[in-house]
C-alpha cells in the first residue's frame, strides 16, 4: 500500500511551506528564446529599446507562461534526490494540471525569481496520490509575486 504510506508521510506537512527554491535571474536571452519557441515575439518581450521608451514597465518583461514553465526548475522537482525524498515508495510522478494561475506582477528582464511551495492537499485517487501545491513565484525586492499557481501532481506506485 504505497499510496496509503505516502498519504501518512505527507499528512503532517499539510498547510505548511515545504520548499523554497533557488533564485534564478530572468535574462533577456531566456525571454528571447521562449519568444522564439512559442511564437510570442511581441515587442514588450523582445525589443529592449522600444520597451524602454513605450512600455509602462520601462523595460522588457518575461512572458507569464515563461514564469509558469519554470516551475520544475524553481521548485527543484526534477533534482535527482527530489523524488525519493518527497515521495517515498512511489515510482512515477506526472503533472496533472493547474487549477488556478495568476500573474500579479510582471518580471522585468534581469530580475531574480524563486518559488515558495505550500502543500495544500493530498488525496488518494485509485492507486495514485494526487497532491495539490500552492506555488508562489516571488520577485527579488518586490512586494507582489510574479505568479501564484495551484499545481496538481499525481504520484504512482
Amino acid at each position: 500500500m504505497p499510496a496509503d504510506a505516502l498519504l501518512e508521510f505527507l499528512d503532517p506537512m499539510l498547510g505548511t511551506e515545504i520548499h523554497v527554491g533557488p533564485w534564478l535571474e530572468i535574462t533577456q536571452e531566456r525571454i528571447d528564446k521562449f519568444a522564439e519557441v512559442t511564437g510570442d515575439v511581441q515587442w514588450i518581450h523582445t525589443d529592449p529599446q522600444r520597451a524602454a521608451k513605450e512600455s509602462p514597465y520601462g523595460a522588457t518583461v518575461a512572458h507569464g507562461y515563461l514564469t509558469l514553465s519554470l516551475l520544475p526548475f524553481l521548485t527543484e522537482s526534477n533534482h535527482p534526490d527530489f523524488f525519493q525524498k518527497n515521495y517515498p515508495g512511489m515510482k512515477m510522478r506526472v503533472n496533472y494540471g493547474v487549477n488556478k494561475v495568476r500573474f500579479p506582477q510582471p518580471v522585468i528582464a534581469g530580475a531574480r525569481i524563486r518559488a515558495r511551495t505550500v502543500l495544500q492537499q493530498v488525496v488518494k485517487v485509485g492507486d495514485a496520490v494526487q497532491i495539490t501545491y500552492k506555488i508562489t513565484i516571488e520577485i527579488d525586492g518586490k512586494d507582489k509575486p510574479a505568479c501564484v499557481a495551484e499545481f496538481l501532481a499525481r504520484v504512482y506506485p
